[in-house]
């Protein structure tokens, strides 16, 4: 199975190397988004810290992860359409690697959009006291983040009608980190507002990287993040190999 995967994930990493673009095209929304609330309004919002910047990227790198998953589903859905999996699941292969392939590949190509995301913060003042241990929780916070979208991308990659339908899901997942913690505290916020805030996915997983980069430290909220982001892999990973069953035979 490993071998197998790894030359499903070579063709689709080749694809990307390819066309680099898309790395680029998915990192420049949340770059340009860093840059409209740092530099516009960033002196208007009171959280606390010296440098917006700090506060604000963890909740960045979500929205850069939420915005490439996307492609994702546009991969599978491409593959299914141009007849492409039909071929694969024919060949002796297990089936399961086709879909692990298209999940690795979200994971590689996350990480170099991030990276560059984070260079950029860089630039701007991004500043951070973590040692190399929590540099490691954080990438380890991430890719379990990156996880868990991937795997709810595949379910719309697998059962979508039209390219849009694939990759609209998208958008309510970009937009979730909006109500949380990730641009302000959530006491600024309404009550009704802040509840839900404050007890969805990505308030507990946004406050646990804030905490590793700036604190070194972090409480039980890491507990509540592990358990959103396993949560949604293995509900997200159980619908997906049951569809993509169904769908392939």
């Amino acid at each position: 199975m490993k071998s197998k995967t790894g030359v499903l994930l070579g063709r689709l990493m080749r694809n990307i190397i390819r066309s680099p673009d898309t790395i680029i095209t998915v990192a420049i929304t949340p770059i340009m988004m860093m840059l409209l609330f740092v530099y516009v309004f960033g002196g208007a919002i009171e959280t606390g810290t010296d440098n917006y910047v700090n506060y604000l990227l963890p909740g960045i790198l979500l929205i850069t992860i939420a915005s490439a998953v996307a492609y994702t589903s546009l991969r599978l859905f491409t593959d299914i359409k141009s007849g492409l999996m039909a071929r694969f699941i024919s060949m002796p292969i297990k089936r399961s690697s086709v879909l692990w392939a298209h999940v690795l590949t979200s994971l590689i190509s996350n990480a170099l959009t991030v990276g560059v995301v984070i260079l950029v913060a860089l630039l701007m003042g991004f500043r951070s006291n973590a040692d190399i241990v929590d540099w490691l929780a954080v990438v380890g916070i991430l890719g379990l983040f990156t996880l868990a979208l991937t795997w709810l991308a595949v379910i719309p990659g697998l059962t979508a009608g039209s390219m849009e339908g694939a990759t609209a899901y998208s958008y309510p997942l970009i937009f979730l980190p909006f109500i949380s913690s990730a641009f302000v505290p959530t006491e600024t916020m309404p009550k009704i507002v802040r509840a839900f805030a404050e007890n969805q996915p990505v308030t507990s997983i946004v406050n646990s990287i804030r905490s590793l980069l700036y604190e070194g430290t972090v409480g039980n909220g890491i507990w509540t993040a592990l358990a959103w982001c396993v949560g949604i892999i293995v509900i997200a990973y159980l619908i997906a190999s049951k569809v993509f069953k169904r769908q392939l035979g």
